[in-house]
């Protein structure tokens, strides 16, 4: 009766977050179940007002107050939302992750017409990018895995996070992650992994060139990864990147090792058809290079006729027009190939 009399007032974003974080420290540790059940729902309660407070809620006729999204980009950029977000999602359930992660990715992609705008970015930079490490480590665990990956693509966004996942030495954890044996956890990393090389392709064009040789041999051992998901996409999204014009670089030194081709001409043998044609579309590149090198030319005269005889038919069924061109064009070129004094001088 005194509820209806005198309605309680409705809790400002600080409160919502002070009570987020007052829940999660008191629930942190705990063992006891009931302990546990309560933060869990003290927690989900707290993360359902800050989603009403960003996106509204029309089931119950609530509408989004711009004073409350203006206060909560302001808390997301001076104070620890963020943070708590990222640390903290192992201890969320599984729809209250699902509403924290739009929480964070929403705060992220905000643009206010404050003083405050686009610090949010800042925040997560802050520390050599501390809140982006914990993301990352959240991929070891497998029931917060996907929500970090998803955390982890909307920071990427940014030129300044991309820049920062490179430059902090994240990239580099995600040439074992793609490998991991839970498939979901693995295909994440994948898309996470993709996102850091093609989404600014000058920054991570800068990162590759600066350490070519590290890169090429972490990124050859995916090439030769037992797994064939892991072996298919690494070749497809290696023949995207070749073919980027700002990749330039990265493309005249990847085909002029004769190491890379053979690695290559492996898989264009492969029993898989979909390897075959992703290898194709890197061997392409080799072949059709006006200025191959002559250790690099050497290998494919001396497999010229051997090439010639299994091109001829190769997917030859495929309904592309444009790989059949292709195709063509190889042949082409392979049967042009003529031994020279340097070609038989090489070895």
């Amino acid at each position: 009766m005194w509820a209806k009399i005198f309605p309680s007032k409705p809790k400002s974003p600080e409160d919502v977050v002070r009570a987020l974080r007052d829940s999660l420290e008191e629930g942190r540790g705990q063992t006891d179940a009931k302990a546990v059940k309560k933060m869990h729902e003290e927690v989900s309660k707290a993360v359902s007002s800050l989603k009403v407070m960003l996106f509204g809620d029309p089931s119950n006729d609530i509408e989004v107050k711009q004073q409350d999204v203006n206060d909560l980009v302001r808390l997301a950029c001076e104070g620890e939302l963020l943070i708590l977000i990222a640390k903290n999602l192992s201890l969320m359930e599984f729809e209250t992750r699902k509403d924290a992660v739009q929480i964070f990715n929403n705060l992220l992609r905000r643009e206010v017409e404050t003083s405050s705008s686009g610090c949010a970015v800042a925040k997560v930079a802050e520390n050599d990018g501390a809140v982006m490490k914990t993301l990352v480590s959240g991929y070891d665990d497998g029931d917060i895995a996907l929500n970090c990956g998803a955390i982890l693509r909307e920071c990427i966004r940014h030129e300044a996070l991309a820049k920062l996942m490179l430059d902090s030495g994240l990239l580099w954890r995600f040439f074992a992650l793609v490998e991991v044996s839970d498939f979901d956890v693995a295909s994440d990393a994948f898309t996470t992994f993709k996102e850091c090389l093609t989404r600014h392709v000058a920054i991570s064009a800068r990162f590759i060139e600066a350490n070519m040789d590290r890169f090429v041999q972490d990124y050859n051992a995916l090439l030769r990864s037992a797994n064939y998901v892991t072996r298919r996409q690494s070749l497809k999204l290696l023949g995207e990147m070749l073919l980027e014009r700002a990749n330039y670089r990265i493309m005249t030194h990847y085909i002029a090792s004769p190491a890379n081709l053979r690695v290559v001409m492996n898989l264009l043998l492969d029993n898989r058809r979909n390897i075959q044609f992703e290898a194709f579309h890197v061997f392409k590149i080799f072949v059709a290079n006006p200025t191959k090198p002559v250790e690099v030319e050497n290998i494919l005269v001396r497999n010229k006729e051997r090439m010639l005889a299994y091109l001829t038919d190769f997917l030859s069924d495929r309904e592309d027009e444009q790989f059949q061109e292709d195709r063509g064009l190889v042949l082409q070129e392979i049967r042009s190939l003529q031994e020279t004094p340097e070609n038989n001088n090489s070895s």
